[in-house]
């Protein structure tokens, strides 16, 4: 057997932190930045959490996007999402704000784990990029499921994430958690309650990909410091909620 220790403080980090207006960014901003880099070498502009990156690249090259997708939105600092919030209520006001820009803390532009993508055109809105539901677009939505991106805003979830429809935004949570989330057809807020429901390695989601056997469940924060004991077989993942507790995620590969 093997030990996970999980501390209280760490519920605020990790792939599947839930941001909205309930949730806000807890994470210190200098943190955050230090994992940062670049989307592209050609978008030098576009800063995003490395893993993130990484997981762009792979799908951007597996369905050959060349540059008919184009990075739009990155990381945003406090300071710049206040500014675009103030922005745009003062230029698009207040009801179209509340539908399509986070209050500062709420936006998940903040963690690094998310970004704005949209169609290579001659004119992009910066809040509303295109980014349609056919061609490259849906080879995109395909492939990004496989590398751990979900689109995060969707039709007839309003009322569960706060945020209407955005085609062009995805948020990075990892795999297998983004293939489960867009199968089932959930909302990342709908995937935490689901996650809820197992509590242990012995009562656990299982997946299976390929030939690893793959075990989900929810570990609630209950002290400062906690352990939790795994087989030996299994490699482990561990990412904080961002409000009471821990999703683990177990992988061992089948002979």
């Amino acid at each position: 057997m093997k030990t996970i220790v999980l501390k209280n403080e760490d519920i605020y980090r990790g792939n599947l932190i839930l941001i909205n207006k309930k949730y806000s960014i807890k994470l210190n901003e200098g943190e955050i930045k230090k994992n940062l880099v670049t989307v592209d070498y050609k978008y030098k502009n576009h800063l995003i959490n490395k893993y993130t990156a990484k997981a762009l690249r792979h799908t951007l090259n597996k369905i050959n996007s060349k540059d008919s997708i184009l990075p739009v939105s990155g990381f945003r600092s406090h300071q710049e999402q206040l500014q675009l919030y103030e922005t745009s209520i003062r230029d698009n006001g207040i009801e179209f704000t509340q539908k399509f820009v986070a209050k500062p803390g709420a936006s998940e532009h903040q963690s690094g784990m998310a970004i704005d993508l949209g169609q290579n055109k001659e004119n992009i809105d910066y809040i509303c990029p295109d980014f349609p539901y056919y061609g490259i677009f849906n080879k995109f939505r395909e492939e990004a499921k496989r590398w751990g991106f979900i689109e995060r805003y969707k039709q007839g979830k309003e009322s569960v994430t706060g945020i209407s429809k955005e085609p062009w935004h995805f948020r990075y949570v990892g795999y297998p958690h983004s293939a489960i989330i867009e199968e089932k057809g959930f909302v990342l807020e709908e995937y935490h309650d689901f996650i809820r429901n197992y509590t242990s390695c012995d009562n656990s989601y299982q997946y299976q990909c390929g030939n690893s056997r793959i075990k989900l469940f929810f570990v609630k924060s209950t002290a400062d410091v906690q352990t939790l004991q795994i087989e030996d077989e299994y490699k482990s993942e561990v990412s904080g909620n961002n409000y009471d507790g821990f999703i683990i995620t177990l992988f061992k590969e089948l002979q």
